[in-house]
């Protein structure tokens, strides 16, 4: 007898194959939003959320120095205010942009370079979509123009070769290989701040809403 592929016979009876249940993709944030990891929408993303979240993850996969773990929204205003040095002129939106450089890990956590390389593109395709959905959130084109990015960039390696050598047991000849060396004039008065999470989210909170308020 004749069958349609992926069709099963029960007693005689031609009978359709079932689809496997598609796995949930979806997590509910404390707001109440309900945000689709594969298909994340602007509606679902608020900022309470992603301070909150990212002052929970710990960088460095918490091999850190100190009695908090070094949160990504410490990481994220340490960065933002690197890029406002390296860049003094550029404007309030591309420093919102550097606040919200690794918003997507509070979904997706932060994994540490060589992980990411061994679970390959998957990881960054699914860190793309976030970025996207969370930039035109908060006004901001979906992609951060390529010079942007690369700046940004330059402030987080600047903000990683200081996290290396003040709290993640890295010697300077150590950072100076992996991240390069680090211009003095840059980080002139920064230093990596360690503070309870809900003081972090606190600050991570207040500093979006004021370059919110820069942007008009």
């Amino acid at each position: 007898m004749w069958q349609e592929k992926g069709a099963v016979s029960q007693g005689g009876r031609i009978m359709a194959k079932s689809k496997p249940k598609q796995a949930r993709a979806w997590q509910r944030m404390l707001s109440g939003r309900r945000l689709d990891l594969l298909d994340p929408t602007p509606m679902d993303i608020e900022i309470e959320d992603i301070a909150h979240g990212l002052a929970f993850v710990a960088r460095w996969n918490g091999q850190t120095k100190g009695d908090y773990a070094y949160s990504v929204a410490e990481h994220s205003l340490l960065v933002e205010a690197l890029f406002g040095r390296l860049v003094p002129s550029t404007e309030p939106k591309w420093r919102l942009a550097a606040l919200l450089h690794d918003a997507p890990e509070y979904v997706i956590g932060d994994m540490i370079s060589p992980v990411k390389n061994a679970v390959g593109p998957g990881y960054e395709e699914l860190d793309e979509r976030l970025t996207a959905a969370i930039h035109i959130r908060f006004g901001l084109p979906a992609k951060t123009p390529t010079l942007i990015k690369t700046q940004i960039k330059k402030a987080d390696t600047l903000s990683a070769w200081l996290e290396a050598t003040e709290i993640a047991g890295f010697s300077v000849a150590e950072s100076d290989r992996l991240f390069g060396k680090a211009d003095p004039s840059v980080l002139q008065g920064h230093s990596i701040s360690l503070r309870p999470p809900l003081q972090v989210r606190e600050a991570f909170t207040a500093r979006h809403k004021a370059l919110l308020a820069e942007i008009g």
